[in-house]
């Protein structure tokens, strides 16, 4: 039987997937066994540590933390790819996915600080594990709603049965979906902000550029009951050229420096082949686009410029991630030099930005679907090289080779002896792509039901993408 490995390369149509021509990896059984390994690891992470009884999903394990609305948006698309590939029955992710969905719906909504999960439809980033309300005193985010839509607007495709059960989850949806007054949250329009607390209401910035919050728009274009005007969509592109466009280790691409940007919304949009004004302009798609992303961060790291321990074309991978610690110490660079560097505990990394040395697997992993050929050799080449980043559930969050420092008090974290300081947590929403961008490398398996969601076809014919599976 011809390998997984080979059958989502050639799918792909990747340059050097054509038969007989495959890399030296890929025509390995251990590819194979390696990445169906990780993918039942990873998908475990979110059938044994999300809430059975409510469906909420950690922001963090095995740390004790609060719920993140975003984790349970992956969490969602976690259980169709559990399906697909045989870990669970079709009625055992129909039950999590529906107790998840009718939790939500009933949760309380206003604008009160305490006692609610959300208001005007939007949910809070954080809410507590056990009520769902709000935790602390965390914003009312509009990218995070949007992950959490996301998937559960792939629960409403993939449950397409004629079953009560199933009839009731695509219900469900279009509750949650409609609810969401996008307009509220256009503070300066027509641009969308990124969200509100009650102690201060609306944050002073909206979604602009090039980023994660794609889907933030695709939605609110997309919207049954409430959606944005087209103008909406026209502000985010008016942007991209002044911040974003230009050249960057040999690729010639839409930028944003952590790799997250390039993956969150395409966890479940296809982009091959559909473009929108800007990108038609360009030449070129967004899949496109995070191809020569991916390869410029590889090209990053195998270059090293900051003089980081580890760093090679083999293992790469600077995105959003936890980190050590927050303080500057003296660090000796891989040519000797000796400087004072800061080093960070969360943030957003990227290419030139914030990079304190730390490595996320989940970074270089959720291009998987852009790249396999050069995705597919780091995994493994992390694995391999540093043993002490694989547990329970994959890869954990992150780790850095450069960061030796013993008597330093960890944010998070420990420091494996000679090998620098790794994670001891994981992260639903570094799992979370993870998990999504192999499911649709092998088998396009959220990509194929999300081409038929009417809602997302909606959002993205009124941000003006057309051609592809558009037609």
């Amino acid at each position: 039987m011809e390998s997984l490995t080979r059958r989502a390369l050639l799918s792909h149509g990747a340059g050097l997937a054509l038969a007989g021509a495959l890399p030296a990896w890929a025509q390995e059984p251990s590819a194979d066994a390696f990445l169906a390994d990780l993918e039942r690891r990873t998908f475990d992470f979110f059938w044994e540590t999300t809430d059975a009884k409510t469906g909420l999903a950690p922001d963090r394990w095995p740390t004790p933390s609060f719920a993140s609305i975003a984790a349970v948006g992956f969490a969602l698309s976690a259980y169709p790819v559990g399906v697909a590939r045989g870990y669970i029955t079709r009625t055992q992710a129909r039950d999590r996915t529906l107790t998840t969905l009718r939790f939500f719906a009933n949760l309380p909504q206003g604008p009160g600080r305490t006692g609610v999960a959300g208001h005007k439809g939007f949910f809070y980033h954080f809410l507590d594990m056990k009520e769902g309300l709000r935790f602390g005193r965390c914003e009312l985010s509009t990218v995070d709603t949007a992950l959490l839509l996301m998937g559960a607007l792939h629960a409403q495709s993939f449950f397409d049965g004629d079953s009560p059960e199933e009839a009731s989850i695509r219900s469900l949806v279009d509750e949650l979906y409609g609810r969401v007054d996008w307009a509220w949250a256009q503070v300066r329009p027509p641009s969308i902000g990124h969200g509100w607390t009650p102690e201060k209401g609306h944050i002073a910035s909206d979604w602009k550029g090039y980023n994660e919050a794609m889907m933030v728009y695709l939605l609110a274009l997309g919207s049954p009951t409430r959606a944005v005007k087209p103008e909406a969509y026209d502000a985010w592109l008016s942007t991209y050229d002044a911040h974003s466009w230009g050249e960057s280790h040999g690729q010639t691409f839409l930028r944003f420096p952590p790799l997250f940007g390039h993956q969150f919304t395409h966890c479940w949009v296809d982009f091959r082949g559909i473009r929108d004004r800007y990108m038609a302009a360009k030449g070129l798609d967004y899949f496109e686009n995070s191809r020569r992303a991916t390869y410029a961060q590889q090209a990053y790291a195998a270059a090293n410029p900051l003089g980081w321990q580890g760093y090679s074309a083999e293992v790469w991978g600077v995105t959003a991630s936890d980190g050590p610690a927050d303080i500057t110490l003296p660090y000796r660079t891989t040519n000797g030099k000796l400087e004072k560097r800061r080093f960070i505990s969360y943030a957003g990394r990227g290419m030139g930005e914030h990079d304190d040395g730390t490595l996320a697997p989940y970074g270089a992993g959720s291009s998987i679907t852009f790249a396999p050929e050069i995705v597919v050799p780091a995994l493994m080449a992390i694995k391999q090289r540093y043993p002490h980043t694989w547990g329970r559930y994959g890869f954990w969050d992150a780790f850095n080779p450069s960061f030796n420092y013993p008597d330093v008090k960890l944010t998070h974290g420990r420091i494996e002896p000679g090998k620098g300081w790794v994670d001891t947590d994981m992260l639903g929403i570094d799992q979370g792509p993870l998990l999504a961008m192999m499911g649709n490398h092998r088998g396009e398996l959220i990509w194929r039901a999300m081409r038929k969601n009417a809602h997302l076809v909606r959002g993205l014919k009124r941000a003006g993408f057309s051609g592809g599976w558009l037609g």
